[in-house]
């Protein structure tokens, strides 16, 4: 800071604040005293009208989603500043001609700051809470936002603020080399960015409230739109906001060609997973609540995201790359239907009739819960083992989202029950060991010994 703006900030300021001037000037005072009552009135007023809305905001959000219902606790929490707020604004204005007003627009500055705030935290909630969880930077966001608003309201008080903005504006720098831009042009380029964004984002998220519930469209067709409009959306209100704040585009054509070195050096991993993400959903290979198998993870297909694909079964959630499922085999047991198929493996010794054990490994899996009738249950000879006769018996169930290993040991337990029943008998191993030629007495003593 130059001297000469130091020593102008020092003059205009020997004098303390205006507006706390005039609060202390009238201090003492009758009309202070008359301000006090009808500041209070004006509370005393709100908190009624203000219960009265949140009471309808609370019913109508009560069955909305998580988004809505986070986002409504801020909203509800503005209503008492905003109705004070109007009430003192009506009151400052038809007294100003009557008599003072020092504490009555005192009254005003927090009032005003404190439903801004809580209406901004309205929006950043729809917007970062949007996919149903908490996002781990809204509370950081929330922290920062309200120390900046009550820094603001604090200088504006004594009378800073004006003074302020001139030294922000004084300061200046170059950027590009030809045209320099100040402080408060930077500050207020990021204000415009954060606004146009979050205006963006939120606009995003009700537009993909729109399409999830549109019955017309394919599940997969609905996430590649959403993502395209957030994109678009996005992307238009940063070229806006640096219009607005007046930054020359072209400055972007630098950025754009490091971005293109950066995708094609560090970053083709994850340019690969966003583009792979695209290509699942379009060719409709995977689909939200398919099963799938990937290398030795199996589960339901729950959320496909931009970088990697959500896997639920019953460890928990596996996140598996969008790149993985394109580049490698994917077994996929919803692909021709919502029916999956369960099977076990099981051996009979050799004395068993092939015919009636197919009969009845057919007929002991049919009654267990969750298997379908159609299609119905088969079994089949497989091959023949050393030990035995190698069976497959095979069912479908419908709900493969409750996991398979439930039916699997069901039919394992109903084969079990069956065999014992009919008297045919599972084979285990059995070695024999045979000694010949002997070289000597002792170890034919030993094997004795042994068996």
């Amino acid at each position: 800071m130059s001297p000469d703006t130091l020593a102008a900030l020092t003059r205009s300021h020997s004098v303390m604040g205006k507006m706390l001037d005039d609060l202390i000037h009238d201090a003492g005072g009758q009309g202070f005293f008359w301000q006090i009552g009808i500041l209070a009135a004006c509370l005393l007023v709100a908190w009624p009208l203000a219960r009265n809305v949140i009471k309808r905001l609370e019913a109508r959000h009560e069955t909305s989603s998580f988004a809505l219902r986070l986002a409504a606790v801020s909203l509800e929490r503005a209503m008492f500043p905003l109705f004070a707020w109007l009430l003192v604004l009506v009151a400052r204005y038809a007294l100003a001609p009557f008599a003072s007003i020092s504490v009555l627009r005192l009254a005003l500055v927090p009032l005003f700051g404190i439903t801004a705030l809580y209406f901004a935290f309205y929006i950043l909630r729809r917007v970062m809470s949007a996919n149903g969880q908490l996002h781990g930077m809204l509370v950081l966001v929330e922290k920062v936002l309200t120390t900046l608003v009550w820094i603001g309201m604090a200088l504006y008080v004594v009378g800073l603020l004006p003074d302020v903005v001139k030294w922000m504006e004084a300061v200046r720098f170059p950027v590009g080399g030809k045209h320099p831009i100040s402080i408060a042009d930077a500050l207020l380029g990021v204000v415009w960015i954060l606004l146009t964004v979050l205006v963006a984002m939120w606009f995003g998220s009700w537009l993909e409230d729109r399409l999830m519930r549109a019955q017309t469209l394919d599940a997969n067709l609905k996430v590649v739109l959403t993502r395209i409009a957030k994109a678009l959306l996005l992307l238009v209100s940063l070229l806006v906001s640096l219009s607005l704040v007046g930054i020359d585009l072209t400055v972007l054509s630098v950025f754009g060609g490091a971005l293109g070195v950066g995708l094609g050096l560090g970053l083709q991993k994850i340019a690969s997973n966003y583009i792979s993400g695209f290509i699942i959903l379009l060719d409709r290979s995977i689909a939200l609540g398919d099963q799938i198998t990937v290398d030795k993870y199996t589960g339901i297909v729950s959320q496909i995201r931009t970088r990697y694909t959500v896997l639920r079964n019953g460890d928990g959630e596996t996140l598996l790359p969008n790149e993985q499922l394109v580049a490698q085999s994917v077994q996929n047991h919803s692909f021709s239907g919502t029916n999956v198929r369960v099977a076990v493996r099981v051996q009979a010794d050799y004395n068993s009739d092939p015919e009636t054990v197919i009969a009845l490994l057919q007929a002991c899996v049919r009654d267990i819960p969750r298997v379908l009738a159609e299609p119905a249950p088969a079994a089949f000879l497989v091959a023949f083992a050393d030990s035995g006769i190698e069976y497959e018996t095979a069912v479908y169930i419908a709900d493969p989202q409750n996991g398979k290993l439930g039916v699997q040991s069901a039919m394992n337990r109903a084969i079990w029950r069956s065999f014992q029943q009919h008297g045919v008998s599972i084979p285990y191993p059995q070695r024999e060991l045979r000694v010949l030629n002997p070289s000597s007495g002792a170890l034919p003593a030993t094997a004795a010994n042994a068996e």
